[in-house]
């Protein structure tokens, strides 16, 4: 009998030390850690690639957590891809061990997994957050593709905790365009923030 043990692995597409662009945590030091696999398939993803996690290196989560530790920000990014396909907690267990914060972002699509300092729910109408995920987020955060799309965010508003932080952003192809109507709306509707992509704009990873 093979009793030798064997090592917990996840898809990674790419993983790398950046900032965090969107959101809360904009501007941080971030190391991100984007997963292979996502069956939500916005049309407008801009990593369609990370879509299929067969095509990505399945890695030993001590590996992924070994190479995160090389650099100085101790916060960590799960992302996809679609993170919750798989399960995480192996994963947050190391790196909190490591001193890493831990933070997601994700669709909601896949039930729960891991211990997170913070979730990031961004709902697509292509397969809704379920309501575990939903009552865990500590950010919300909606992509604005056209006017029709403030409705839908303020549906999602109403189901997080009343902590919850609440952005829009902008769909960055439609940007030009959307923008506009997203700042009179948050105007409009002041417990809404802007999140912009900083890091499109300073062409950083």
């Amino acid at each position: 009998m093979n009793t030798t043990p064997v090592l917990a692995t996840l898809p990674v597409m790419e993983a790398f030390y950046t900032l965090q662009g969107e959101g809360f945590h904009q501007g941080r030091a971030a190391y991100f850690i984007r997963l292979g696999g996502c069956d939500v398939g916005c049309f407008w993803c801009d990593v369609k690639d990370s879509w299929d996690a067969s095509k990505h290196p399945q890695l030993s989560i001590t590996s992924i957590v070994e190479e995160a530790a090389k650099f100085p920000g101790r916060m960590a990014v799960i992302t996809g891809g679609e993170p919750l396909l798989h399960d995480l907690t192996e994963l947050t267990a190391l790196l909190h061990q490591q001193g890493f914060e831990t933070n997601m972002e994700t669709s909601g699509s896949s039930p729960l997994s891991g211990e997170w300092n913070w979730i990031c729910l961004s709902p697509k109408k292509f397969k809704a957050p379920l309501p575990e995920v939903i009552a865990a987020a500590h950010e919300l955060k909606v992509v604005i593709y056209n006017k029709h799309d403030f409705e839908w965010a303020e549906q999602y508003a109403q189901q997080v905790s009343k902590d919850c932080k609440l952005f829009l952003q902008p769909e960055w192809d439609k940007a030009a365009e959307i923008t506009p109507s997203i700042i009179e709306y948050i105007q409009e509707n002041p417990q809404w923030r802007m999140s912009i992509q900083v890091h499109k704009y300073l062409n950083i990873r």
